[in-house]
């Protein structure tokens, strides 16, 4: 029996309209222009767009390229709402968003599920916000494509690695972690954060990111892993926090988007 994973911040994240929201996207890729090559991977941030869409949307940008040539896309998150070992897979045949549907990969999941640290667990994706704002950026600059789409709870940086050498492939393979910096610091203390964390991401060096420091420190670590051993560069599109987009500056949250080639 078919299964979908509906939208769970639809109209809180990001407007549940399919209009608003495709109007909304558009609008923050007419302030980003495409740089450089094609990434493999990229790291993008996840909260609600008024605050980091228009960080998000550089990394996405760089996508305008390969259109039609990305076919699958290996989309990892922390786990926010529901504490588990591991990292876990969907049972559902799709992602929906105000865009459309997402088809899942499943037999890529099935070769996941023969990892020991991977599991099928439909609880933290029923709720999880780091997946699901990305695909919208997804739906809208790549058309169509299938989604890998992995919730990392308490693993390691290795463990995912082990993932990513699974699915790393050639170009027709995307590569995103789901991540936003520090966390409800005041605005100089989280721009220092926030420009070491940036440092060891450019460096490669996941030895270095901690959790206070990213939410997704796992799968970036996993990600910086694969990245180093296959010789890639990390190149930082931009680096702002909430105080810098849409909120004040007494508690704020930094993100930054990065591409790696």
């Amino acid at each position: 029996m078919a299964t979908l994973r509906q939208p769970a911040v639809a109209g809180l994240f990001y407007p549940a309209d399919l209009v608003s929201l495709q109007t909304q996207i558009q609008n923050f890729f007419k302030t980003n222009d495409a740089r450089g090559n094609p990434p493999k991977a990229i790291i993008a941030p996840h909260a609600g767009y008024r605050y980091s869409g228009p960080v998000a949307a550089s990394a996405y940008a760089c996508l305008r390229k390969v259109q039609g040539r990305i076919h699958r896309v290996i989309l990892l998150g922390p786990s926010h709402r529901v504490p588990f070992y591991g990292i876990a897979t969907s049972r559902a045949n799709g992602f929906a968003t105000p865009l459309g549907i997402v088809p899942v990969n499943q037999d890529d999941l099935q070769q996941a599920l023969a990892l020991p640290q991977v599991r099928a667990l439909d609880e933290p994706h029923a709720l999880e916000h780091s997946l699901e704002v990305q695909l919208p950026f997804l739906q809208e600059i790549l058309g169509d494509f299938s989604l890998v789409p992995l919730v990392v709870g308490h693993s390691s940086p290795q463990e995912v690695k082990e993932v990513l050498d699974l699915f790393w492939g050639s170009e027709e393979t995307l590569i995103i972690v789901s991540s936003d910096l520090s966390h409800y610091h005041d605005y100089t203390t989280a721009q220092q954060l926030d420009r070491a964390t940036t440092k060891a991401i450019e460096a490669l060096q996941p030895e270095a990111i901690h959790s206070e420091q990213a939410c997704g420190y796992l799968p970036m670590g996993g990600l910086l892993m694969a990245a180093r051993e296959r010789g890639l560069h990390g190149t930082t599109l931009d680096l702002r926090n909430s105080g810098d987009t849409a909120g004040s500056r007494e508690k704020v949250v930094g993100y930054g988007a990065y591409v790696f080639q």
